[in-house]
């Protein structure tokens, strides 16, 4: 092989080289402008779903006297609660019955996806903790809304059966 055959291999190897790192720079600022669309996307879900939490969690507690709420933002999502401590005496003990009904839209995680958690208590016993999720690319609103108001249903249902 001759040092010319050579040299013009390397510069030809050196400009694919090239050539590779931009088309490489390119795509990675397209996956980082569409990971930014997706904190954009799960923002935007989490406020309009947060405040439906909010609205059901409130008229739980309205029909509920001794409900108090609270709106729930952080390290642990975005939603609200609700929850109660009944008091009572029992042949001259004292007994504290607590329940509480929690729900939030978790922050952003590295999975990209957009994640409804549901706990509910009543009388001190766990009667559900679930969570449902799906991608972002994939989210149907209107089924997570759904699912707020069927939980919140479903916790009236079971806290007015205990009390």
């Amino acid at each position: 092989m001759s040092g010319e055959d050579f040299s013009n291999r390397l510069d030809a190897a050196i400009q694919r080289g090239r050539q590779r790192g931009l088309h490489e720079q390119a795509a990675a600022k397209k996956e980082a402008m569409s990971e930014e669309e997706l904190r954009h996307l799960h923002s935007s879900y989490r406020l309009s779903l947060s405040d439906r939490i909010e609205k059901a969690v409130d008229q739980l507690a309205s029909h509920f006297p001794g409900f108090q709420t609270e709106t729930l933002f952080g390290e642990k999502g975005w939603g609200a609660a609700c929850g109660r401590d009944d008091l009572s005496m029992e042949r001259g003990r004292r007994t504290n019955r607590f329940s509480r009904l929690e729900m939030t839209i978790r922050p952003l995680n590295e999975y990209m996806v957009l994640e409804l958690k549901g706990k509910g208590t009543v009388s001190n016993k766990e009667v559900f903790n679930r969570s449902h999720f799906t991608e972002l690319t994939e989210v149907d609103v209107a089924e997570f809304e759904r699912l707020i108001d069927a939980w919140v249903v479903e916790y009236a249902e079971r806290f007015a059966s205990q009390n």
